[in-house]
């Protein structure tokens, strides 16, 4: 019998709107673990997720009847009423329109899942500008910095 065969790997980044810095430590992990779940619900593989205070990033395993665009609407979306119910920050709290994409090949797991769960330290030498400049150089996307996520400097 035929079947469909695939490998489809993808790390996606996004910020909080304006780039504040409202993710705390006291409630990221029941973030990660709400984002999880939506993932998981939408049948596709949660391989790591992680960030800092001002974006998030998550890696996860695609099927192909993945519509990736609105995943993240819905991840987006519900993870922000989420945080809203739950009153996890007194600031107006929701994310800023957009997100960075990036493919992977199943040799670079590893590797992947690595720099996600480092993000922390990784933020210590570069921002989160400086981070996703290098992904879209480094995957070869051209761009306008104007269309990027809102800078804070």
């Amino acid at each position: 019998m035929p079947g469909t065969f695939t490998q489809i790997y993808i790390q996606t980044v996004f910020a909080v709107k304006g780039r504040e810095s409202l993710i705390q430590p006291e409630w990221e992990e029941h973030l990660y673990r709400y984002i999880t779940g939506i993932v998981q619900k939408k049948d596709q593989k949660m391989l790591a997720i992680n960030g800092i205070p001002d974006h998030i990033h998550f890696f996860i395993g695609m099927r192909p009847s993945c519509c990736l665009s609105d995943l993240i609407r819905e991840v987006k979306k519900s993870s922000n009423d989420y945080i809203k119910e739950n009153n996890f920050t007194k600031y107006n709290f929701s994310w800023q329109e957009g997100y960075g994409a990036f493919s992977y090949s199943h040799s670079q797991l590893d590797n992947v899942i690595g720099y996600i769960r480092n993000q922390k330290e990784h933020h210590k030498k570069a921002t989160f500008k400086e981070e996703y400049i290098d992904f879209l150089k480094k995957f070869n996307i051209t761009f306008d910095e104007k269309y990027l996520f809102e800078w804070i400097e």
